[in-house]
């Protein structure tokens, strides 16, 4: 499926306000309501639109921790990458984890529930034996710009 400027604006305003009813979707895009949820459930079923999830803001739940640590593998055939990743995507603290180039391999973003939590996290991590070279963590004091939603219209101009 080719996108147009119509699908890549459909697109944005989706993922500022995924709760837009369709008739204000459809006026926002300049289309009737018919012809717009048609081009929606399109892009839902070409697997553009994933799916849909309410921004929670943690803070209002409590004390949390965001850690972003480096992690370099000892080796790196792709056993080893695989042999990591299948250990790290059922730790439900991770939130991101970035394959990346430069002086170390991933990338991974953490929300924990405190530094103890954390360590308690990196500590069996290490002792697993995953393949786990060295980390460098660096505790988030404070996150003054954090958008949940990708720069469309930039990306790729309507």
């Amino acid at each position: 499926m080719k996108l147009d400027r119509i699908d890549i604006k459909i697109l944005h305003e989706l993922q500022k306000n995924g709760r837009i009813t369709n008739v204000e979707l459809a006026d926002l895009v300049h289309l009737s309501p018919s012809p717009c949820l048609m081009r929606v459930k399109k892009l839902q079923s070409e697997g553009y639109i994933e799916g849909y999830s309410a921004q929670i803001n943690i803070g209002k739940l409590g004390q949390t921790l965001t850690v972003f640590t480096e992690i370099t593998l000892k080796n790196h055939r792709q056993l080893d990458f695989a042999r990591f990743l299948a250990v790290v995507e059922k730790i439900d603290q991770v939130i991101e984890c970035h394959l990346v180039s430069g002086g170390y391999d991933y990338l991974m973003k953490f929300v924990t529930a405190g530094i103890g939590e954390y360590q308690t996290i990196m500590e069996r991590l290490t002792d697993m034996d995953i393949g786990i070279d060295k980390y460098f963590s660096f505790v988030v004091l404070k996150s003054p710009i954090v958008k949940a939603h990708m720069p469309l219209p930039s990306l790729f101009p309507m």
